[in-house]
């Protein structure tokens, strides 16, 4: 690993200034703190210290530097984290290289693939789909950005091609693209999908013949392909949701192609109308908002209320952007425009307000029960609205709406309320396993041995032998490191420990401690007292077994004098 390299880019970096363009830092104290994007976070407990350069979350235990929030955030390797940091500060990093990914064959065969479906395109067996795509008022420049292509019923063969290639039939069998040697895809228009990292992994084919089929055909699983991990147009809209701090959540691929028609650029599709846990956690990863712009029919408005459900329930903030004349976003925008569906998106309606002018329609309010019913299920939405002048504006409305007094809205409101506290009072949480106090005091005195040169010293002058492998072995990692450069610092030493894959997941345990960074050496000595005294006392242990195990007097007095002296010895350092 060149680190001449990545100190250089550590030193063209401020992790703050850096992960505030992924998450939102308010500075409080001396560090700066966000919501953690690494599990569901409602307040934040993600503290970036500019000091340090590293980042660590107090809830999940996540912690590291630059390198490493990028790796995490990113779902990239270390070295591909440090090209990534390295090109936005315009440092060139050639001289790291990147191992071949295991499924890199199949990256590299779908690649392949959709050059071919793509020269099938404009081919001359190409102008039926070509005319088709054209009705569908796709031009040609948005039909190279979107890579979209077209599978053909001829001789020439994807399958031939990969043969050709040196695939291997094993090869070709598991990439999905194949099956029994014929290829999958037949006289579809095929919509290439890509991972997080912008690389192909799958293709969605769509009919055009009006064929009595399946209107898509998506790959199945793969090696390198997960339908319920995988959202598309995810990695194109990266940049323009960043720098919007939103994102546009549509169904379908024509949508997200026909949105960057019109110069909308953040949207995304998932590959279905329910969102997954997975799909949730990338959303989150580009930001707290989404705007859902789902079709306008009795399905898509279904949809919207469900995945809205699911969005709101994973912390984020949840708007919708509402389609009259049961039109998808497709359809809508070539029949008004684009500057009315701009309109749309400067103002969409909060999901709770959809949601509730959907619960109102069929109902009659001239009868008391189906008025009754309106208004407890309305109450139940305001119920789980955690902004109090929202709730207050909502139960306003709703007594004009019904004409029901404000104050037994409110009455209900709070009984509501009243029940969900004791029931969430009830819950039994999941408890975590407690540390000894020895081990906690092996942490607390790796923890200090990173930000302060002094206790390293300390540790090497007691001698004290730390008990617990992996914790010894890390300790003795960073007395080699400091012997070695003659400073510490837990930024660079992270990336030292990069090659100890073993010891990582517990040195981020250790920096994602909340300790007071101010301790004196007496603290420290008293750290290495109590393992010494517990060194002894599992010498002790040992020795008092070997005597019930021996027979011969003369060795059992032998042990018990050496118990004697580990006793002396104990109470004498007291």
């Amino acid at each position: 690993m060149d680190y001449e390299l990545i100190s250089k880019i550590k030193d063209n970096i401020d992790i703050v200034e850096f992960i505030s363009k992924y998450i939102p830092l308010v500075k409080k104290g001396k560090n700066y703190f966000g919501l953690c994007p690494f599990h569901s976070d409602n307040n934040p407990s993600l503290s970036v210290s500019r000091e340090k350069q590293i980042y660590k979350c107090f809830v999940c235990g996540e912690a590291g530097n630059v390198f490493n929030f990028i790796e995490k955030y990113e779902n990239v390797s270390y070295k591909e984290a440090i090209k990534i940091v390295g090109n936005s500060v315009g440092i060139l990093t050639t001289e790291i290289k990147i191992e071949n990914n295991k499924n890199q064959v199949y990256y590299d065969m779908y690649d392949l693939a959709n050059k071919f479906y793509q020269n099938n395109l404009f081919s001359n067996l190409g102008t039926e789909a070509r005319d088709y795509l054209e009705k569908r008022k796709l031009d040609f420049d948005t039909i190279k950005k979107f890579k979209i292509g077209l599978s053909l019923n001829n001789n020439d063969s994807l399958y031939n091609l990969l043969l050709k290639k040196g695939y291997s039939l094993e090869q070709i069998n598991n990439s999905g693209l194949v099956r029994d040697n014929h290829d999958i895809y037949i006289n579809r228009i095929i919509f290439p999908l890509n991972n997080v990292n912008g690389l192909i992994n799958g293709f969605s084919g769509r009919i055009y013949h009006g064929e009595n089929l399946n209107k898509y055909l998506n790959t199945s699983e793969t090696p390198i392909f997960k339908k319920g991990e995988n959202i598309y147009n995810y990695f194109n809209a990266k940049e323009e949701t960043r720098r919007k701090k939103y994102v546009i959540l549509m169904e379908g691929f024509m949508a997200v192609i026909r949105a960057s028609t019109i110069g909308v650029s953040n949207c995304i599709a998932t590959m279905g109308t329910s969102l997954t846990k997975d799909q949730i956690g990338l959303i989150k990863r580009l930001t707290n908002t989404v705007y859902l712009c789902l079709d306008g029919d009795n399905a898509g408005v279904n949809a919207t209320i469900n995945n809205g459900k699911l969005l709101l329930d994973n912390n984020l903030i949840v708007k919708v952007i509402p389609l009259t004349d049961n039109l998808d976003p497709d359809d809508y925008i070539i029949k008004y425009g684009k500057e009315k569906f701009l309109s749309l998106i400067d103002n969409p309606m909060n999901y709770e307000d959809f949601k509730i002018r959907r619960m109102k329609l069929g109902v009659n309010f001239n009868s008391s029960e189906e008025l009754a019913s309106y208004v407890n299920n309305v109450l139940e939405e305001i119920s789980l609205v955690n902004d109090e002048i929202k709730k207050e504006i909502m139960l306003k409305n709703l007594a004009k709406e019904t004409n029901v007094w404000y104050n037994t809205l409110e009455k209900k409101l709070n009984e509501l309320l009243s029940k969900k506290q004791i029931s969430k009072n009830n819950l039994v949480l999941p408890v975590k396993k407690k540390k000894d106090k020895y081990v906690k005091t092996l942490e607390f005195i790796i923890y200090y041995m990173l930000i302060k040169k002094e206790v390293i010293t300390l540790v090497e002058n007691s001698h004290v032998y730390f008990p617990i492998d992996d914790y010894r072995k890390l300790s003795l990692e960073i007395i080699n490191y400091y012997n070695k450069y003659g400073v510490i610092n837990i930024s660079n030493f992270l990336d030292y420990m990069e090659n100890v894959q073993e010891l990582k997941p517990i040195l981020k345990e250790i920096i994602s401690l909340d300790l007071d960074d101010n301790v004196s050496n007496q603290t420290i000595l008293d750290y290495l007292k109590v393992i010494n005294d517990y060194n002894i006392t599992l010498e002790i242990k040992r020795l008092e077994q070997m005597i019930m195990n021996e027979v011969d007097p003369i060795e059992q007095a032998k042990i018990s004098n050496k118990i004697r002296n580990l006793k002396m010895g104990s109470e004498n350092n007291d």
